[in-house]
């Protein structure tokens, strides 16, 4: 059996401190995002006006930390947060062949930019990100596979910014689940078909990553004050997975994957034990309420349209992929690690997980969660002999 038996379908790549300032026109320079030194030794990223992010560590805990501990630097970080060949080293250490990778400073849907308030450096700072990951993949683009972050407040931008990508070898496109949160159209307004229509033609799956919409950040300073800060985060963490069950819920109701048969969606690091709930509730609701009467072209119901439109990716639950998996649909699940994130898997609790989970289950049913439902959607080519001979 091959050594590799993991394709990782969420991880990070915690962006180098020069990678804006190193790259963006001497015009723009003073205007990026860029790596300040906090009081507390920490270093941390300062995008726009207002105060610095959370230290550059916050996003690269595995194996140096927790949320409440985390690297204050990025000689404190696993090399592999942020170094390609590092990466690599870990993958073949973990069994796992590929993985995909998304950003953090931009945020989970590129929201962050629109803290500079000035659309060329906004488009600038996307561009650049995107150059920056297609060179970091470039490594082993066998193996890691870039996805495409987008100025999804210009479409015409967005579509542009695509099909470029897509031609440097980008495996997919990250979306904000709730455009309307950023006074956008909603998914189902006519404004987003012409993305919807390059997805389709590049076959480039759109990816909602958890933390791309509505995070309340002030609600979030008032839990800190009032249940204390590790509290809080474990209450948010919960909330953003649920948050993702509510764009979906609005997915599916909103024509797009009536109008478009072969688009595909991936629920990116919110887990699956919600699914079959929200499922069993849409259909429910739309044969009680006679959705189909009102719009004929809804030709199946929501689950029917999961089935065949829409990913999710777990990593942490046991439960769900013991008692669930028929429900959810085995072709429907990827799995992920979250390298390098707080709530990854990281080291021996990787294979742990994957057998407290997936150990009742068929090898079949086990191979394409762990790997083959991934190496479809993302178009992984796999190792060679002499890779497997390393």
């Amino acid at each position: 059996m091959s050594g590799y038996t993991i394709i990782d379908a969420d991880t990070h790549v915690t962006e180098t401190p020069d990678l804006w300032t190193s790259r963006a026109p001497a015009s723009m320079r003073d205007r990026v995002p860029h790596v300040v030194m906090g009081d507390d030794g920490s270093q941390r990223w300062l995008v726009g006006g207002g105060s610095p992010l959370a230290s550059v560590g916050m996003t690269a805990t595995a194996g140096r930390g927790s949320f409440n501990n985390p690297p204050k630097t990025y000689d404190d970080m696993h090399p592999g947060a942020y170094d390609a060949t590092a990466r690599l080293k870990y993958m073949d250490e973990m069994g796992i062949w590929a993985m995909v990778m998304y950003p953090n400073v931009g945020g989970f849907g590129a929201q962050q930019f629109l803290k500079l308030n000035d659309p060329e450096l906004m488009l600038t700072c996307v561009q650049i990100y995107n150059d920056w990951q297609t060179e970091w993949a470039s490594v082993d683009s066998r193996r890691l596979l870039p996805i495409t972050s987008i100025p999804f407040w210009d479409v015409a931008a967005a579509v542009k910014e695509v099909r470029r990508c897509a031609a440097m070898g980008h495996k997919g496109i990250l979306f904000t689940g709730e455009p309307q949160y950023y006074g956008k159209p909603l998914l189902g307004d006519a404004h987003w078909n012409p993305l919807w229509e390059a997805a389709c033609d590049l076959d480039l799956p759109i990816s909602f990553h958890i933390g791309s919409g509505d995070m309340a950040e002030g609600m979030v300073k008032n839990r800190i004050v009032t249940y204390g800060k590790m509290a809080t985060f474990t209450e948010l963490a919960v909330d953003i997975f649920l948050r993702n069950g509510l764009q979906l819920n609005d997915l599916l109701m909103s024509g797009v994957l009536a109008r478009y048969p072969k688009i595909k969606f991936v629920s990116v690091e919110s887990g699956i034990g919600w699914i079959p709930f929200v499922l069993e509730a849409m259909d429910y609701q739309f044969q009680g309420n006679s959705v189909a009467e009102e719009h004929p072209e809804f030709d199946r119901l929501p689950s029917e349209y999961f089935a065949r439109n829409v990913y999710a990716c777990y990593w942490f639950e046991q439960t769900a992929p013991r008692r669930l998996i028929d429900k959810i649909g085995v072709d429907n699940i990827l799995f992920e690690t979250d390298f390098p994130h707080p709530t990854s898997l990281y080291g021996d609790e990787v294979h742990a997980r994957i057998k407290g989970g997936l150990s009742d289950c068929e090898e079949s049913v086990r191979r394409k969660i762990l790997w083959g439902n991934s190496q479809k959607l993302y178009k992984v080519t796999g190792p060679s002999a002499e890779d497997e001979a390393k």
